[in-house]
């Protein structure tokens, strides 16, 4: 089996709650993944891909959280496309879009597991 593989993923713990500032997000190595981690508001959470699928920098985490319409999203600091955080899509050219990851918060950590 390979080390990503859907049978041998677990939640992993990330880091603690705290350590995220509301509406932004954080760069964290799950298996071998990239993964940029959001907290929304309070208590809301959001996993996807960090790397930019158009210029393949580990950056996605450092992007602006905000919404267009009723999508939550994150613009890439690098082109601006937009990735809405609940599926991963890129709003600007679909082809880009990243995977989108289960993230949840218990006693106090921060917990993903990959898609």
């Amino acid at each position: 089996m390979k080390p990503d593989s859907p049978d041998t993923l677990q939640w992993a713990a990330v880091c603690a709650l705290d350590d995220i500032l509301p509406d932004t997000g954080v760069c964290a190595r799950v298996g071998h993944r990239h993964v940029a981690v959001f907290r929304v508001g309070a208590e809301r959470l959001y996993a996807i891909d960090n790397v930019d699928p158009k210029s393949g920098a580990s950056v996605l985490s450092r992007g602006l959280v905000g919404s267009l319409g009723e999508r939550i999203v994150v613009a890439s600091p690098l082109y601006k496309n937009h990735f809405d955080l609940a599926t991963g899509e890129c709003l600007e050219a679909p082809e880009h879009s990243v995977r989108a990851h289960a993230a949840r918060a218990e006693g106090g950590q921060v917990l993903v597991r990959l898609a």
